[in-house]
C-alpha cells in the first residue's frame, strides 16, 4: 500500500534520512574551500605589505652604496663645500641644500595661511552645496603634473616676477635695501621656485587640515557655544588647539613634498651653483642638482656625488614624513 504522507511514514523517514546525509559533506567541502582561499588571500596581503617595506630598504641600500665613495671621500665637506667642480673632481652640496630649505621653508609660509583657511571654511563656514566641489577644486591641484606647473610658471609666474612683482619689492617699497631682495630682477629665482611650490603643495595641506577640523569631536564645538562664544572665537578655541598636531602634521607632509619635488624647481629656479640672500638670484636644489647633471655625468666620482646628494635629500624626507605621520596619529588618538 502506498503511504499518503510520504514524509509521515516509513517511506518518507528513509527519504530525509537518505537526502540528509551528504549535506554535512557539502558543507565540510564548501568551509575547507573558504578555509584555503582565507589563506591564500592573508599570505597575498602579508607579502603585500611587507614589499612596502622592503622596496623602502633596497632603496635606502642601493642609494647609500652609490653615495658610499663621495661620502668617504669628502666626507663633511660635501655637505658643507660650495665647489662643484667636475673637472678637479671636487664636490659639495652645500647651495643646494641651502636653496632646498629656502624655497621649501618660503612655500610652507606661504601656502600654510591658504591652506588652512580653506579648510576652516570648507569645514566650519561653506553652505553644503559649496563644500564637495570647492574641496574637489582644491584636490584637483594635487592631480596636475608637476611639469605644466613648471611650463605655467615659465610663460605666466616668472614674467608677471620679473615686470612687476620683483621692481614693485625693490623699488616701489624700498625692499631693495635689504639683502634678500637686491640684485636685479632676473625671473627664475628662488621667489619663482618657492611660489610655484606654494601652489602645488597647498592641496596637500589643506586636505589633512580638513580631515582633522572634521575629526574634531561636535562636542567640542557646542560647549564653546553653549558658553557664549561666537563662531569665530568656537573656531579660534576649540577645534584648532584640538586639531592642532593634526594641522602640523599635514604641513610638514606638505614640507616633505616640497623637499623632494624636481621639475618645476629646476624649470625656474635659474640652477645657479651659489649661495646668495637674496630671493631674486637663481639658486639650486638637491632635486634640481640631480635632474640636471646625472645625465650628463661622466666620471664614477660625480655620478657618486649625484647618488649622495639623493643620500641627504631621501634621508631629510625620510624624517619629515615619519614626524608628519606621527602628528597625524596622535591627532586620531586625540579624537578617539
Amino acid at each position: 500500500m502506498v503511504d499518503p504522507l510520504p514524509h509521515t511514514g516509513l517511506a518518507g523517514r528513509a527519504a530525509e534520512v537518505a537526502t540528509a546525509r551528504p549535506r554535512p559533506r557539502r558543507r565540510v567541502v564548501r568551509l575547507q574551500g573558504h578555509r584555503a582561499a582565507d589563506r591564500a588571500y592573508s599570505v597575498l596581503t602579508t607579502a603585500a605589505a611587507a614589499a612596502v617595506p622592503l622596496l623602502l630598504l633596497v632603496i635606502a641600500v642601493v642609494v647609500t652604496m652609490g653615495a658610499w665613495p663621495a661620502l668617504r671621500q669628502f666626507g663633511l665637506g660635501f655637505l658643507t663645500s660650495s665647489d662643484w667642480d667636475p673637472v678637479r673632481n671636487v664636490y659639495g652640496v652645500a647651495p643646494a641644500i641651502y636653496g632646498t630649505l629656502v624655497t621649501s621653508f618660503l612655500a610652507l609660509l606661504i601656502a600654510t595661511p591658504l591652506a588652512v583657511g580653506a579648510a576652516v571654511f570648507l569645514t566650519e563656514y561653506s553652505p553644503e552645496w559649496l563644500r564637495r566641489p570647492a574641496a574637489f577644486l582644491i584636490d584637483l591641484l594635487a592631480a596636475i603634473p608637476s611639469v605644466i606647473f613648471g611650463l605655467w610658471a615659465i610663460f605666466v609666474l616668472v614674467p608677471i616676477l620679473r615686470e612687476h612683482v620683483m621692481p614693485f619689492l625693490r623699488d616701489t617699497l624700498g625692499l631693495g635695501a635689504t639683502p634678500f631682495f637686491s640684485g636685479p630682477a632676473y625671473g627664475p629665482s628662488l621667489l619663482a621656485a618657492s611660489l610655484i611650490l606654494a601652489v602645488m603643495i597647498l592641496p596637500y595641506i589643506s586636505a589633512v587640515s580638513r580631515e582633522v577640523l572634521a575629526a574634531v569631536p561636535r562636542s567640542q564645538r557646542e560647549a564653546a557655544l553653549a558658553l557664549g562664544a561666537t563662531q569665530w572665537e568656537m573656531i579660534r578655541s576649540a577645534v584648532i588647539p584640538f586639531a592642532r598636531s593634526g594641522i602640523l602634521g599635514g604641513v610638514i607632509l606638505g614640507l616633505g613634498r616640497a623637499l623632494g619635488e624636481t621639475m618645476a624647481v629646476t624649470m625656474v629656479i635659474g640652477n645657479r651653483q651659489e649661495i646668495s640672500a637674496s630671493l631674486f638670484a637663481p639658486g639650486y636644489t638637491l632635486a634640481s642638482a640631480i635632474a640636471n647633471q646625472f645625465s650628463e655625468a661622466t666620471g664614477d666620482l660625480q655620478l657618486s656625488a649625484l647618488m649622495a646628494a639623493g643620500f641627504v635629500l631621501f634621508v631629510v624626507t625620510l624624517i619629515v614624513n615619519a614626524g608628519a605621520r606621527w602628528l597625524v596619529w596622535r591627532t586620531g588618538r586625540l579624537a578617539r
